[in-house]
């Protein structure tokens, strides 16, 4: 139950049981392709060039902007938590010039801060984190397309802890380039990160486009001579080489990870099944029955909760149990309970327990057994804390949640209870 991984739905398991194939076995490629179409409902797009990059969220990140960014380019990343930094690091690593603005952690950016530093810097790429499970913050997008659109900047997105549990449209809200992984609230394993790249973020890549000397054919000579861009910098990480990969020519780069494939499949299956927007209320109402479930414990909710993400919350420790105290709580749920919870990073760390209600684990019984769990972990360490607080308040949660759902069902005006 902490901010990820999390346990992985039985169905995916099952699904990474099948038997291997080869990669060019006509199931692997049909398989691919269904992947790719799946995935585009998972993103809200009409992308064609949606797939997976073999490796965990970073690598699907790590491929992104290298594939996107040449030396010497400038690159702005707002940063509100841990992942912006992460964001910051990777770009550098690929020769950006790189600018960044800062909200202090807990807040989010306005889309007109984001503008001002946009007209500012006049960046070729904008790299922001939707949902920073460092300080559980989920950033507003829908504005920021718009802005990167009017200043000729590609807009990349990382959407790893967000994706499937938080509203996403990557065509609505004008994104060149997301990533994601499965581990969040896609409900799958750490392993494979879905990706997807508007026609324009296409071009830039395909500008860069080199076909490993060991398979090229003449065609591949002539195009490569014609290439503008720099080799990217990454040949494990290069976009280009993957889109063929994934294409009709099938062209070898690496040997696509079967049994993630196919959880990949699952996940998105799973998703698309309950429908993306029953997913993200989902998870928005076990979300909010956690957050008023430890509030109902007398805990403290870190950062702006009305930007929080639906799938994570980070609980304020109690200053009287200092860090070891707080690492003690967390080892008495994981010891006596099984139920593993987070704590953070840099400035947070050993200031606030993260705690997810994500993928397979947003349902009522898991969030009832993580609060009254955590109930008896802080009791037995010297915090006097409401006897049934926490499931009492998640309780009228839910209750309030379907009171409100049942009144919108009988078409009560505006969501007003009938």
């Amino acid at each position: 139950m902490g901010p990820g991984p999390i346990s992985v739905d039985p169905r995916v398991l099952r699904a990474m049981a099948a038997p291997l194939v080869g990669q060019f076995d006509p199931f692997m490629t049909a398989t691919m392709n269904e992947v790719m179409a799946l995935y585009r409902d998972v993103f809200a797009t009409g992308n064609e060039q949606t797939f997976l990059v073999d490796g965990t969220a970073r690598a699907g990140i790590e491929a992104a902007l290298v594939s996107l960014i040449e030396p010497g380019d400038r690159v702005l990343v707002p940063v509100f938590g841990r992942f912006g930094h992460l964001l910051t690091e990777i770009a550098g690593r690929c020769g950006a010039e790189v600018h960044t603005i800062e909200v202090p952690w807990g807040e989010v950016f306005t889309a007109d801060r984001v503008a001002d530093a946009v007209r500012r810097v006049r960046p070729k790429v904008l790299a922001l984190v939707q949902g920073d499970t460092s300080t559980t913050m989920c950033q507003p997008l829908a504005e920021i397309g718009a802005i990167c659109a009017e200043h000729d900047v590609l807009f990349y997105c990382d959407a790893t802890a967000s994706l499937g549990g938080n509203e996403f449209r990557t065509d609505a809200w004008g994104l060149d380039v997301v990533t994601a992984g499965l581990q969040k609230c896609l409900g799958g394993p750490s392993g494979s990160a879905p990706v997807t790249l508007s026609p324009r973020a296409v071009a830039v890549v395909e500008g860069r486009r080199h076909v490993e000397a060991g398979l090229r054919e003449p065609d591949d000579e002539a195009a490569d001579e014609e290439t503008a861009g720099r080799v990217i910098a990454s040949n494990y990480f290069d976009l280009a080489m993957v889109m063929d990969y994934w294409g009709p020519r099938r062209l070898n780069h690496h040997t696509e990870a079967t049994s993630m494939l196919y959880a990949a499949r699952e996940c998105a299956r799973l998703l698309l099944a309950e429908g993306m927007d029953a997913a993200v209320a989902r998870h928005a109402r076990h979300g909010a029955a956690m957050l008023a479930g430890v509030r109902g414990l007398g805990l403290g909710v870190f950062g702006d909760t009305a930007h929080k993400m639906n799938n994570v919350v980070a609980v304020e420790i109690p200053e009287k149990l200092g860090p070891a105290g707080g690492d003690a709580v967390r080892a008495s749920l994981l010891e006596d309970f099984g139920i593993e919870i987070g704590t953070s990073f840099g400035p947070l760390h050993s200031k606030v327990w993260r705690i997810g209600t994500m993928g397979y684990n947003a349902r009522k019984d898991a969030v009832l057994t993580t609060l009254a769990a955590l109930e008896h972990a802080l009791r037995a360490v010297g915090v006097a804390v409401p006897a049934g607080g926490g499931v009492t308040a998640a309780q009228e949660s839910y209750r309030d949640a379907d009171r409100a759902a049942d009144g919108l069902a009988h078409g009560a005006p505006d969501g007003v209870l009938a």
